[in-house]
């Protein structure tokens, strides 16, 4: 498995974690915009997470936009829509010697950094 970091370039708090992580040279960058991700990355992903729905963000505009909330969607939604625009990806996910890091909290930012500055 490759070392790698799904992001969105235009995303500023995804530039802002990229640029405080120390080793990020060793991970190989994909902007979810400009190259989607495929159904088997986000199987690979979702191996490593357990689930799509950890793998989903209710952040995201079109969340609202489509009333998402008030729908009872199931994993096969989750992935369906994952698959279908890149927004609903929470990021910045990485995938680190078998680890998987989603999304963008300060717990999660602290345990990544700490595993990328033993690689």
């Amino acid at each position: 498995m490759t070392n790698k970091i799904y992001y969105l370039a235009s995303c500023s708090t995804c530039r802002k974690i990229i640029k405080s992580l120390p080793n990020s040279d060793r991970l190989e960058f994909h902007d979810i915009r400009e190259n989607p991700i495929t159904e088997q990355e986000l199987e690979e992903m979702h191996s490593l997470s357990g689930s799509y729905e950890a793998l989903f963000s209710k952040k995201a505009q079109l969340y609202k936009s489509l009333d998402l909330k008030n729908k009872s969607l199931t994993e096969d939604d989750y992935k369906k829509y994952i698959l279908e625009h890149y927004t609903f990806l929470s990021r910045p996910v990485i995938l680190l010697n078998n680890e998987i890091f989603i999304g963008n909290t300060q717990p999660n930012i602290l345990k990544l950094t700490k595993a990328l500055a033993s690689v």
